[in-house]
């Protein structure tokens, strides 16, 4: 149950950015309201587009529609799409450079910049990443520059009896933050947060430390409160697995603070769940949501393959 700010006067996501965001623009949409279909979610985040094929090189106009759209609404999904690896990289560079992550085992064997994420083995070893996400977090926040974006392309998903099934629940970083009490927003107001990449991983146990790994991802640090370079929201940006502690704190004190804040964030007033189909590019905000996979298919017979792509971001603010 949410608590009592989530209930019908629970802050609500704009329709449009607010007068001072960067890239506010109410006079686009034209394109994509007359030619394509556009769902907005009955949530705080989220939106579809159907009928648009990114394999044919969309204009500039047409992709500033969509980015607007992205920025709106944080997880944005393209039903429907057919694409090569090509055509698929060149889509995420509209939206900023395109960066390999750092486990380079299941990156694609002729295009480095996507990386497999399935439960799908070959000669009895896995040909992707097969840890989707099983806690709430926010794509590579260990790293300097933190991810802009995140790009998953539904190759195949799992299906069971007819039902799809490998739901991912999002949830409005920006959202929590705005419903919290003007006591807490002081508190965490100013404050710096450790990330470490081993943070969730070592709890999960699926990754053991490697010096190799450490050298490339070292603890790094960020806000608590990042603002939106896109939108100027204000964005809780914490999650249990991979943050640590905070500058100037004692370390029970700090998780302490860091499980209370983030356990406000996944609640279902600010989720939206996606439910998969072959053929979807979903995108989502690294900055504006977290994210959570679900694990209730069957391996390795009910299998999954996703191309993932990360776009890059900027100094975390």
């Amino acid at each position: 149950m949410c608590p009592a700010h989530c209930g019908p006067n629970a802050p609500r996501r704009p329709d449009l950015y607010p007068p001072h965001a960067p890239h506010n623009n109410p006079g686009r949409r034209a394109i994509l309201t007359t030619k394509q279909g556009v769902t907005i979610a009955d949530a705080v985040i989220g939106a579809e587009i159907k009928g648009l094929d990114i394999s044919n090189e969309l204009d500039s106009n047409a992709f500033s529609e969509i980015e607007d759209l992205f920025n709106e609404r944080s997880v944005l999904c393209l039903r429907g799409q057919k694409v090569t690896e090509q055509e698929y990289i060149a889509f995420a560079k509209r939206f900023g450079s395109v960066e390999e992550i750092f486990m380079s085992d299941f990156a694609h064997k002729s295009y480095p910049e996507i990386f497999l994420v399935s439960n799908i083995k070959e000669n009895g070893q896995d040909i992707g990443h097969a840890d989707a996400g099983a806690v709430w977090h926010t794509d590579m926040s260990y790293t300097d520059r933190p991810p802009r974006a995140t790009l998953l392309y539904a190759v195949e998903v799992p299906v069971r009896d007819g039902i799809i099934l490998g739901d991912t629940t999002f949830a409005s970083t920006a959202a929590a933050y705005d419903a919290l009490p003007d006591e807490t927003k002081n508190k965490i107001e100013g404050l710096t947060v450790v990330h470490d990449v081993f943070g969730r991983r070592a709890k999960t146990g699926t990754h053991t430390q490697q010096d190799d790994t450490r050298k490339k991802q070292p603890k790094v640090r960020h806000p608590f409160v990042r603002t939106h370079p896109f939108t100027g929201r204000k964005c809780l940006y914490v999650s249990p697995g991979e943050c640590i502690g905070i500058e100037g704190m004692d370390d029970d004190e700090a998780v302490t603070l860091i499980n209370e804040v983030a356990e406000t964030i996944p609640q279902e007033c600010f989720q939206h769940i996606h439910k998969w189909q072959t053929g979807d590019i979903l995108i989502w905000d690294n900055c504006a949501v977290q994210h959570l996979a679900s694990f209730d298919y069957k391996w390795p017979q009910e299998r999954r393959l996703m191309w993932r792509m990360t776009v890059g971001g900027t100094a975390s603010a």
